[in-house]
């Protein structure tokens, strides 16, 4: 299919002299995370699409969400609809159900299942993908001896997720044009799904940084993890390595991980569960370093201690790699262990650091630049031609 004459004029896509039709598709709204606050940077560049999403919880999300035009698969009926995992079976179906004709483009915003949809011959169904299904794949073990997998479920879960892995690499196969969030990203997606693709990094909201004053670097006192309080974002890690070398951390996030972690956590570390933007944006600019223990997809957080003139202690691992540069934004551990992170965290104060240099690490990453690479995308040029 040739889209050489695809082009993007002040937010709507048109080739020749006709404005396209694009749908945007979504896993499910049912929380406030990464991907929805990308969906919401997508809708800007398609202010006429309307969002397919399997299920849809208005009271969980902000407020913006309720002036859109969210459509829903018959899972929306359904009792439980916030845990959406219950439904994990049927979302192939619910995918597969929704009729796409008469859309000239197609965007799955997928980590799962939205790559499923079936589009008509003719129409340019782009996957932005933030990870291949991460528990058919690569956390499949880890997930089968976790909490979550034991009892009646660890006997059932390898049956369903060999079903859903043969579903999910060919759900894979369907779109015309893999996106990957990062190049961690994209090769994951060349070994699961044998496919190559292009890269656009997600947006940073940058609005919430432009006006951030830096805190001089000699009057902060503490070290800061935000992060949601799940086993895979090893933020044990962090709370093992500041009790052992008694140095102060703060903890901001909530989940299922936080009485563990609270029981692990010395003296000097502080949890203070979700916070509110101000207060987190405040906490960013006068800690020491920001801790990212965890090999994330990508990961924004990074870019937004960086927005604040704060470095980064990273795992040497996943997206962290292609944001943080060593040595002037930040420093990495290369081994998932606290005794590597503490060490780490020594060598830090023996750092200078050129706190506007984070800032402008950070810009690298500003919404213009994801909006010019979806352009070029459409123009049928490679994202990252400038």
């Amino acid at each position: 299919m040739d889209h050489g004459l695809w082009t993007v004029w002040g937010g709507t896509v048109f080739v020749a002299s006709s404005p396209l039709k694009v749908a945007l598709v979504h896993e499910w709204l049912t929380n406030w995370a990464g991907s929805e606050k990308v969906l919401l940077r997508l809708h800007q560049l398609f202010p006429e699409a309307p969002i397919y999403t399997s299920v849809f919880v208005p009271e969980a999300l902000p407020a913006i969400f309720r002036s859109l035009d969210i459509r829903t698969s018959f899972l929306q009926r359904f009792p439980f609809r916030r845990n959406h995992r219950l439904w994990l079976p049927l979302m192939p179906l619910a995918f597969e159900g929704f009729d796409l004709r008469g859309y000239d483009v197609v965007i799955s915003n997928s980590h799962a299942c939205a790559k499923g949809v079936l589009t008509p011959y003719g129409t340019w169904h782009i996957c932005y993908c933030y990870s291949p299904t991460r528990y058919v794949w690569d956390r499949y073990h880890e997930y089968l001896r976790s909490e979550e997998g034991r009892g009646i479920r660890r006997r059932l879960f390898p049956w369903l997720m060999h079903s859903l892995r043969l579903w999910d690499f060919q759900a894979a196969q369907r779109p015309d044009t893999m996106v990957a969030i990062s190049q961690f990203v994209r090769r994951r997606i060349q070994k699961y799904y044998r496919r190559e693709a292009e890269v656009i990094y997600p947006p940073l909201e940058w609005e919430r940084f432009e006006g951030v004053e830096m805190v001089p670097y000699e009057e902060r006192e503490f070290f800061l993890v935000v992060s949601r309080l799940v086993r895979h974002k090893r933020v044990d890690l962090a709370v093992e390595a500041c009790s052992l070398g008694k140095l102060p951390l703060k903890v901001v996030g909530e989940g299922p991980e936080r009485r563990r972690l609270e029981r692990m956590g010395g003296a000097t570390v502080e949890f203070l569960g979700w916070q509110p933007d101000e207060i987190v944006v405040d906490l960013y600019r006068r800690a020491r370093a920001v801790i990212f223990p965890s090999e994330d997809d990508f990961g924004l957080v990074p870019l937004e201690a960086m927005a604040c003139g704060t470095p980064v202690v990273a795992y040497a691992g996943g997206g962290a790699l292609e944001t943080v540069v060593e040595g002037e934004t930040g420093l990495f551990f290369r081994e998932p262990t606290a005794e590597a992170l503490l060490e780490a965290l020594r060598r830090l104060e023996g750092q200078e650091w050129a706190l506007p240099r984070l800032r402008q690490q950070a810009k690298r990453f500003k919404p213009q630049h994801f909006f010019a690479a979806w352009q070029r995308l459409l123009r049928g040029r490679k994202v990252d031609e400038e």
